[in-house]
C-alpha cells in the first residue's frame, strides 16, 4: 500500500511539474524563446503604442491644463495688485474667482504704507531758481463783484462764489491766453482775514496750509521738520470763529506783538463771516483756493486738519514736483477710479443728500463724463484730496478756480469734481498722481473730536428739501442743483458701478 501511495504522489508531482514546464514553454514561445516563432496579432504593436501614448498624452495634457489654470489665477491676482493702469483695469474684485482666492489666502494685501524715496539730506535740496513758465495761460484775473441775476430789479445778497451762469461756466473751460473767471472771494461774500493776517501772509512764498471748521479738530504739530523748512515755510491754519473758540479752550494759544495767534508752529488765520452754512463746504475755501488766500505763495502743500504731517515739506516738494518736473501732485484714491464709484460710496456712507449726489452725477454724465478706463491718460479720476502739493502757476490757479466753482455750484464732495474738471480741460492740465501707499506715509491720522455730520447728509428724497421752510436746504452753496439746467436730465441713466470696498 505504501508503495502505491508513493508512486501516486510522485506521479502527481510529475504532472504538476509537466504543467509548469508546459506553461513556461508557452511563455517562452510568446516571448520568442529558442526555436519558437513570434505569434503576435498583426495589430499588437499598434495597440501597445497607442495605449502607452494615450496614457502619456492624458498625463501631459492634465499637467499643462493645471499649469494654465495656475498661471491665469496668478495673473488675475497680480493684475489686481499692479500699479499699471492696463493690468489693474483687468481686475474684477467683485468676481467670484477673486473672492475665492482672497478667502484661500492667495491674494496679497496691498501695503497701507510704503517707503517714500525722499532725498537723504534736506540741506542739499536745490530749490528751483526759476518758476515754471506760463505758456497756455499767461494772464488770469477774477470776478470780484457779484452779478445780479434779477437784472437789478431785486436786491440780492452777494454770494462768496458769485451767481455764475451756465453760459459763464461753459466759457470758463475754454482756454485762452487771457482769462477772467469766477474764483470765490466776491466782495461782501465772507471769508475775510484780519489786516494783521493779511500783512503776515504777504511774506509767505512757501506755505503749508491746513484748516479746521466747526470745531471738529485741534491743530496737530508736524514732526520731522528740518530747521531749513521751519525757516522757509509759513505754517498757516485757517479756522472759523467756532473752531477758534474751541481751540482756545483745549490747547494753548499764544499771541505775538503784532496780534498774531499761534499754536506751536501753526499761525492761526481766522476767517470772518463763513461764506457757507455747511462746514464741509467752508473747508474747501482754504483747501482749493490756497492761491487766493495767500496770493504771494509760489508753492503750497495742503493737509487736512485732522492730520499730523510727518514728512519734511521741502523734501515733499523735491520728491513730488521738482524731481519729475511736475507742478501739481495729488494721491490716487485707494479704492476708486471712477467718480461714479465714489458717488455710490458717498451715498452709502451718508456724506451728502443722496438725491443731490445723483443729480450732480447726471449733469456730469449729460456733459460727457465717462467711466474711468485704461484708455484715459490719467491713473484715476478720483484723488485722495487730503494732501495737495502744487506750484502756483497760472494754469494750476485756473484749475483750482474751476474745481472750486464746481464745489460751489453742486455738492461739496470735491473728489467728484476733480476728474470732471480734468476732463473738461481736455488734457491741457497736467498733474502727477502718486501711489496711495505713499500718501498714507506722509501723515498720522487723528480722529475728529466729534462726529462730523449735518442734517442734509441724511436726506433721502428731494421732497424733504422742497418742503416749505425746510432748514435742510443750503442757502449759499450748491445753488446749481436748484437752478434750471439747460438740458434734459430725465433721459440720463447713471452707469452701474462695482463696489470695490466695504468702506467705500
Amino acid at each position: 500500500m505504501e508503495g502505491k501511495e508513493t508512486k501516486r504522489t510522485f506521479s502527481k508531482k510529475l504532472t504538476r511539474r509537466g504543467d509548469r514546464d508546459t506553461a513556461y514553454q508557452q511563455t517562452r514561445d510568446v516571448e520568442g524563446g529558442s526555436g519558437s516563432p513570434l505569434k503576435f496579432p498583426h495589430d499588437y504593436p499598434l495597440r501597445l503604442v497607442w495605449k502607452k501614448g494615450f496614457v502619456r498624452l492624458v498625463l501631459v495634457a492634465g499637467i499643462i491644463w493645471m499649469l494654465l489654470i495656475m498661471v491665469v489665477l496668478l495673473l488675475h491676482v497680480w493684475s489686481c495688485q499692479s500699479s499699471l493702469a492696463f493690468f489693474s483695469a483687468m481686475c474684477n474684485r467683485g468676481g467670484r474667482v477673486f473672492i475665492m482666492l482672497d478667502t484661500m489666502g492667495f491674494v496679497p494685501k496691498p501695503p497701507h504704507r510704503c517707503s517714500i524715496p525722499l532725498a537723504n539730506n534736506v540741506d542739499k535740496v536745490a530749490i528751483a531758481k526759476e518758476r515754471t513758465p506760463d505758456v497756455i495761460l499767461e494772464h488770469l484775473s477774477y470776478f470780484e463783484e457779484d452779478d445780479n441775476p434779477n437784472n437789478g430789479t431785486e436786491e440780492t445778497t452777494p454770494l462768496f462764489g458769485g451767481h455764475q451762469s451756465w453760459a459763464q461756466r461753459d466759457q470758463s473751460f475754454k482756454l485762452s491766453k487771457t482769462m477772467k473767471v469766477h474764483c470765490g472771494f466776491i466782495h461782501g461774500g465772507g471769508a475775510e482775514m484780519s489786516p494783521e493776517d493779511v500783512d503776515y501772509v504777504k511774506k509767505c512764498k512757501f506755505v503749508v496750509a491746513s484748516g479746521i471748521f466747526d470745531g471738529y479738530d485741534v491743530p496737530h504739530q508736524p514732526t520731522n521738520i528740518s530747521q531749513r523748512s521751519r525757516e522757509l515755510f509759513c505754517f498757516l491754519m485757517v479756522v472759523d470763529g467756532v473752531s477758534l473758540e474751541f481751540i482756545k479752550s483745549n490747547v494753548t494759544v499764544k499771541k505775538d506783538s503784532d496780534g498774531g495767534l499761534w499754536v506751536g508752529i501753526w499761525r492761526l488765520i481766522p476767517l470772518k463771516k463763513p461764506p457757507y452754512d455747511e462746514p464741509r463746504r467752508n473747508g474747501k475755501v482754504p483747501k482749493i483756493l490756497t492761491h487766493r488766500l495767500f496770493p504771494q505763495a509760489q508753492y503750497s502743500i495742503w493737509i487736512d486738519g485732522k492730520m499730523e504731517l510727518i514728512a519734511d515739506p521741502l523734501l515733499m516738494l523735491e520728491r513730488y514736483l521738482w524731481r519729475g518736473k511736475h507742478t501739481f501732485a495729488i494721491a490716487q484714491h485707494k479704492y476708486h477710479h471712477s467718480i461714479y464709484e465714489e458717488a455710490d460710496a458717498i451715498k452709502r456712507r451718508k456724506r451728502y443728500a443722496r438725491p443731490l449726489i445723483d443729480l450732480h452725477m447726471k449733469i456730469y454724465r449729460y456733459e460727457g463724463m465717462q467711466l474711468w478706463s485704461i484708455l484715459k491718460n490719467t491713473a484715476s479720476d478720483v484723488p485722495e484730496g487730503a494732501i495737495i502739493i502744487r506750484e502756483h502757476t497760472a494754469l494750476n490757479n485756473l484749475f483750482s478756480c474751476l474745481w472750486f466753482n464746481e464745489v460751489n455750484l453742486f455738492t461739496p464732495r470735491d473728489q467728484l469734481s476733480f476728474g470732471y474738471v480734468v476732463y473738461r480741460l481736455g488734457g491741457a492740465f497736467k498733474f502727477h498722481m502718486f501711489p496711495n501707499c505713499e500718501y498714507y506715509s506722509l501723515f498720522v491720522l487723528h480722529p475728529h473730536t466729534r462726529e462730523h455730520s449735518s442734517k442734509i447728509e441724511w436726506v433721502k428724497d428731494l421732497k424733504e428739501l422742497k418742503k416749505e421752510n425746510s432748514k435742510l436746504k443750503e442757502t449759499r452753496g450748491g445753488l446749481g442743483l436748484w437752478t434750471p439746467y439747460p438740458g434734459d436730465l430725465n433721459t440720463v441713466v447713471l452707469p452701474p458701478v462695482a463696489r470695490t470696498s466695504k468702506a467705500g
